[in-house]
This record gives C-alpha cells, structure tokens and sequence, in this order.
C-alpha cells in the first residue's frame, strides 16, 4: 500500500512591535511564516494572493492593531493603459534596455544601490546595508526570483528591480536607481517594463506590494490603472476616482486562500 508523505504543518509567528517606516508616530507589527522545502513556490504563491510579501525566504504581511493603512495592490496587466505621464516616461527611456538576470548580487549592482539610498533613503535601515547584507537580500530565495537591470545605451546601470515569477504574475520586491537620472523616472519605467512582460508572458498580474494612501512615497501605486486591492479576502477593482473598491468583474474576482 502507498502511503503520502504527510504535509508538514505551516507555522505562523507575529513579531514584536517596531516603528512604522511608512507614518510617524505609529508601529508596525507582522505576521511571518518560512518559505522552505518543496513547497516553498506553491506557499509562496497561495501567500501573495492573500497579500503577503517576501523577504529573504520569509513571507509576511502586516497586523497592526487598530491600523489598516497598508493596502495590498496588484496592477491587471491586459488591461492597463498607460496615462499621459506613464507614456512620457516611456519615451524618455526608448535609449534603455531590461536585462533579465539571475538573482546574483554584483559590485555594480550594490554601488547603485548604495547611491540610491543614500539620496533617497539616507535615514532608513537600507542605507546601512553592506555588500554582504545586499547579496543575502538578492539571493536569499527559495522561490523563482530574477534581477531585471536597466542599462542604458552606454551600457551603463541606471536601475533595477528584484522580480519574483509567481504563476498569476510578476511580483516587484524591491527596486532601485540611479538619482541622478531623476527625469528618466526609472522606478516608474520598471513598473511598466513589468507590466509589459507580464502581457507578453500572458500572466494577469504586477503585484506591487502595499499600497500606503496616507504616506507620500507609498502613494504613487494607484496611478497604475487598472489595479486591484485586496479587503475582506478578495481582490476588487480599485475605483478611478476615490471611494470604495469595486467588486471585480466576472472571472477576475479572486478570493484568496492561504491553504490552499
């Protein structure tokens, strides 16, 4: 007689509370789980559809008492339409081309990332990050995960984006650029490179991770239309102007599962 290998049990933890790096004065509190074995990808999947995130091989998502300020939000790639803005930004980068690279950490790479943080996110923990810290944050996976790198006609790293492959889509982990190119809006084009592979690769969505209406860096998120945010267990079409997410249309509703 065969006998299946038991599943082994999936194990949830919640961390202490710590500052919120998103609003003043509030604290953030996660929950956690590993990402680990040969279930990683498939946890990994269930999870970002129940809008968790990855970090190294953890998955978490936020529980802050009394606070719903992060939102999960997912672009629908076949039907996006760039606006004004979005397709002058694509014009202004005709001259770059997207590498699509193994998740390996490089010198080049890291002293990008370096410049980055130290325009943009000089007082966060990322600007103390050394090379080794960067290469655990790139190629601590257990999932398909790549480096997509912008160069630009030189041949020279303008940007970057950490991409997880999921089944429904592609999932942006974390990017970076160079700002000193600031008219080019690199993180803006990453996104929409995204989005444009993800069509031709006729996976439905760009997760984007938590869209945070009340702080201004997390804000630029809804400008990518159509989109989906994720309340109550299902993802609902996120309204043009204000108001209360729409249900989804017929055959794109999906409500989330953990277990599968």
């Amino acid at each position: 007689m065969l006998h299946r290998a038991a599943r082994r049990p999936q194990f949830f933890y919640t961390t202490a509370p710590l500052p919120c790096p998103y609003l003043p004065g509030r604290t953030e509190r996660k929950i956690v789980t590993e990402l680990s074995g040969g279930e990683a990808e498939a946890l990994h999947d269930r999870l970002s559809r129940a809008g968790f995130r990855r970090s190294h091989n953890i998955a978490y998502s936020p529980v802050c008492p009394g606070c719903r300020a992060c939102i999960p939000i997912r672009i629908i790639a076949g039907a996006f339409q760039p606006d004004r803005t979005q397709r002058r930004i694509m014009r202004a980068n005709t001259d770059v081309t997207a590498y699509e690279m193994p998740s390996r950490a490089s010198a080049e790479q890291f002293a990008l990332f370096q410049r980055y943080q130290s325009a943009r996110h000089g007082d966060g923990d990322m600007a103390a990050m050394g090379f080794y810290d960067y290469r655990a944050m790139v190629e601590d996976t257990p999932i398909t995960t790549g480096m997509v790198e912008f160069r630009d006609a030189g041949g020279r790293l303008v940007g970057a984006c950490l991409t997880d492959w999921l089944t429904d889509g592609l999932s942006a982990v974390y990017s970076f650029y160079d700002p000193e190119e600031a008219r080019r809006s690199l993180g803006t084009y990453a996104i929409l490179w995204l989005v444009s592979r993800a069509r031709s690769l006729s996976l439905p969505y760009v997760y984007l991770g938590y869209w945070v209406p009340e702080s201004r860096k997390m804000s630029y998120k809804a400008r990518f239309r159509p989109s989906e945010t994720l309340s109550g267990g299902i993802w609902r079409i996120l309204p043009e102007h204000g108001g209360e997410p729409a249900a989804a249309a017929p055959g794109v509703q999906d409500k989330v599962s953990v277990t599968g």
